[in-house]
């Protein structure tokens, strides 16, 4: 049987919806929606983290690389890395990113 969960019931913050799959699905996913100049601050994880730009621009950081992408596009950081984006455009920021573990591990730097 399929579960089906609203995005209302995961709301995570203002800006973003958080599904941690736990034992169960292994992954976390966070879907998020940022204005102009705003993003999450940096951070890093003990495992990659994908990225998937849905809608807007957005300048990424990843360690010390500063790269700047449009919708239609994947970007991934790896293990151990600093990194943070910001929504680069006038047009809102969506941005789904995959976390290959059942709950979110972040260190906020």
């Amino acid at each position: 049987m399929a579960t089906v969960i609203p995005f209302q019931d995961l709301e995570f913050s203002p800006t973003a919806t958080l599904f941690e799959g736990g034992d169960e699905l292994g992954v976390s996913t966070f879907v998020t929606n940022y204005e102009r100049g705003h993003g999450p601050r940096l951070h890093k994880h003990p495992y990659p983290e994908l990225f998937v730009v849905h809608a807007g621009s957005a300048t990424f950081t990843v360690g010390d690389e500063h790269i700047t992408v449009a919708a239609g596009h994947f970007v991934i950081a790896p293990a151990q890395t600093p990194h943070r984006f910001e929504c680069a455009g006038d047009d809102t920021l969506r941005i789904v990113s995959v976390h290959p573990s059942g709950a979110v591990q972040q260190t906020d730097l």
